[in-house]
């Protein structure tokens, strides 16, 4: 008997175009499955969009990913090149996030979809652990080839396409070569069969089953056709049965397993997989000799009690742990929870709020409307408007399949916004209550066993994961705000000169520098630009950058050589360990000349009228708290009406994998051509065009000085 497998519906046109190309794609390079995504350039996101070969669940943890995720897609996307992992213990070693939640022998190759003109997302094709390790560099060819024709399709659409709110999928199933013209023959003929036979999709439904397996399941066979297994026979409902299916889907590789029915008779089930599904042949297994029902092993027993969590949730809450262990500020756990649980569970909508002095203060949200919002932020722990408190106080998670149920128990809280499900988890650690996750749905929604189970441990990680994030915001505030107020407010008003100043501290991971830039004016024609970097990431660095900030300023109008070697002869008297490196100009606007030295550190950028942008060739010297007796060598040089002067931190041109004197002269070219915007515009483009991410590794100032004819000063603020 065959099931009528639904068709996969009406398709956006550009969808539409994609799900082709992805096929044929997986055809033309003999994948197995492939999985594509598209860029949300506002989040930075990579969203999944289609995918063909493999069940939708498998792909839940990764329905969004954050660009600077570690995973091989976000490597290739950010760094636009092929990635190709040959292995589980390739993958274990270099992505363990990935390997943890599809621990399957495979190969896999992610590629971005480049464009003319944008970065469209990223290509995933999988093979199954049959294939070679290493690909050729003819396959690689061919993979990359494939991926520029869908970003020229892309290129080539009339609108940009928009990452679905679902992932559509695709079916790789064609017509088979031999079938027959009467449709039944296949079937009469498996129904002559002695042994059970079933066929599955790659969804795990069951599309077909023979009589002889009907019996041996014990079930008529229109009551598991478009089932899964595991759903329509609870006794399968096991980790035993469900993971050796998603092995044979993602390896493609023969798999089977034993398993006791109710009446503890042992049936051996062999799963055949390919493209179109898993064929799964199912016989009496005899007993191993001496032993009897009471002494299988537990993979084996029929359950008797709730049936464990599927192995893909299992695998799911594996990777939302790993996930969490990565966040670092309040806002990297929200990113996660919403751009992990809330597409692993089907929820629409997210309140994560943290229990400060008796009231719930909402810390992120996803999914809801700012007035919604409004009216939840601040409520009492004791309140009843809202399941929150009482689960806090309790400490047992609440679960409401509808507002009916909601009402029930608590009248006001369905008024609150338009939610139609909602589960309460209490975030506690050692039973102390540290806030409350709400995760919310827009229609009815049941949860199951399995649901109320993963998501009652995963409140617990949620838990760990905000309590160190709020204590790290509040570290990190209380940091940043030193630091802030030891970087000058505004810049001095120069007749001759515009100026523009940033700073940008990293993006993750680190507290704060001791990155630092001042302008001092001189007097009436002359000034003096400081730039450094103390080293380190912390309070003593910052402390410390405010104490040679002072410094320099006290012997300002001193050349610059003696105005660093005065300010290393404080620093060694404070008797740090910290090392800085600073350059230190001195712009005589009337002469139209610059005299600067430098303490170890990058030498500035200079464009003139008329010229090529240069990197300024110095002679460098030691940072400063190496040695009290150092010499600072002087480079002078023109700088006439017209003329930028760019100083920076080590942070604009130390790029990760790239050659950061390379990167200099790069940022100089970029500096000459565009030369004609005003000082603001350019400041931010130079800092697009090193980190077109937006996303820095290290701390960065960057200072920018222009000479104007004399009488045309501007100041402008400071970002």
């Amino acid at each position: 008997m065959r099931a009528a497998v639904p068709g996969f519906g009406d398709q956006p046109d550009t969808t539409g175009l994609l799900g082709t190309a992805l096929v044929d794609t997986v055809r033309r390079t003999g994948a197995s499955a492939g999985v594509l995504y598209l860029l949300d350039e506002a989040t930075q996101t990579l969203v999944l969009a289609v995918l063909c070969g493999l069940p939708e669940e498998v792909a839940w943890p990764w329905h969004r990913i954050p660009l600077d995720t570690a995973a091989p897609i976000c490597v290739a996307v950010r760094e636009e090149r092929l990635v190709w992992v040959g292995s589980q213990e390739d993958m274990a070693r270099a992505y363990p996030r990935v390997a943890a939640s599809l621990p399957y022998r495979f190969a896999l190759a992610a590629t971005p979809l480049s464009g003319r003109f944008r970065r469209w997302g990223g290509l995933v094709l999988l093979w199954p652990a049959s294939h070679p390790e290493h690909a050729g560099r003819r396959e690689r060819g061919h993979i990359s080839a494939e991926a520029r024709g869908i970003a020229h399709t892309l290129d080539q659409s009339p609108e940009p396409p928009q990452a679905p709110a679902q992932p559509h999928r695709v079916s790789l199933t064609e017509p088979h070569p031999f079938a027959v013209p009467d449709p039944h023959a296949a079937a009469d003929y498996a129904e002559r069969l002695p042994e059970g036979t079933l066929a599955l999709d790659l969804e795990g439904r069951i599309t077909f089953v023979n009589g002889a397996a009907a019996v041996l399941l014990g079930r008529a066979a229109d009551r598991l056709l478009g089932t899964r297994p595991w759903q329509s026979l609870p006794w399968l409902d096991q980790p035993a049965v469900e993971d050796p299916y998603r092995t044979a889907v993602i390896s493609r590789e023969p798999v089977e397993f034993t398993a006791l029915d109710p009446l503890d008779h042992r049936l051996r089930f062999q799963l055949y997989p390919d493209a179109s599904g898993i064929s799964v042949r199912i016989t009496p297994a005899p007993a191993p000799a001496g032993d009897g029902p009471e002494s299988a092993r537990p993979s084996e027993r029929a359950p008797t009690a709730s049936p464990p969590a599927h192995t893909g949730r299992l695998y799911q809450l594996l990777h939302l742990a790993s996930a969490l262990t990565e966040t670092v500020a309040v806002s990297d756990v929200v990113e996660a929870v919403a751009g992990q649980v809330l597409p692993a569970f089907g929820a629409d909508g997210l309140v994560l709020s943290a229990a400060e002095a008796g009231r719930l203060k909402i810390t992120g949200w996803h999914g809801y409307d700012q007035q919604s919002i409004e009216r939840l932020d601040g409520l009492p722990l004791d309140t009843d408007v809202t399941p929150a408190g009482h689960v806090l106080s309790t400490g047992i998670p609440s679960f409401f399949a509808g507002v009916e149920e909601l009402a029930r128990e608590f009248p006001q809280a369905p008024a609150l916004s338009a939610k139609r499900a909602w589960a309460f988890l209490p975030l506690l650690i050692s039973g102390r209550p540290v806030g409350c996750c709400v995760l919310s749905y827009d229609r009815p929604h049941t949860f199951t066993a399995d649901e109320r189970a993963i998501l009652t441990s995963l409140a617990g990680l949620i838990a760990q994961a905000l309590d160190r994030a709020r204590l790290y915001d509040a570290v990190h505030g209380l940091a940043l705000g030193l630091q802030e107020t030891l970087l000058p407010h505004s810049l001095p008003s120069v007749p001759g000169l515009t100026m523009a100043a940033r700073y940008l501290p990293a993006s993750r991971g680190m507290d704060i520098g001791g990155d630092f830039y001042d302008v001092i004016r001189l007097d009436a024609t002359t000034v003096a630009a400081v730039i450094g970097d103390v080293q380190g990431h912390n309070v003593s660095a910052a402390a410390l950058m405010g104490q040679v900030r002072t410094a320099v300023r006290a012997t300002a109008g001193a050349p610059p050589d003696q105005v660093l070697a005065h300010t290393n002869r404080v620093l060694m008297d404070l008797g740090t360990d910290l090392l800085v490196s600073t350059l230190y100009a001195r712009i005589d606007l009337a002469h139209g000349r610059t005299t600067l030295a430098s303490a170890g550190h990058p030498p500035p950028l200079l464009h003139r009228p008329g010229q090529s942008g240069i990197v300024v060739g110095i002679d460098p010297a030691p940072p400063l708290g190496v040695d009290v007796a150092t010499t600072y060598p002087v480079t002078r040089f023109a700088i006439p009406p017209g003329s930028t002067l760019a100083l920076y931190t080590d942070g604009l041109v130390e790029v990760p994998g790239t050659d950061p004197d390379r990167n200099a002269i790069d940022l100089a070219d970029h500096l000459a051509r565009r030369h004609d915007e005003d000082v603001e515009h350019l400041i931010d483009h130079l800092l697009d065009h090193a980190w077109p991410t937006g996303r820095y590794t290290d701390d960065t100032a960057l200072l920018l000085l222009r000479t104007t004819p004399h009488g045309s000063p501007t100041a402008p603020p400071v970002a």
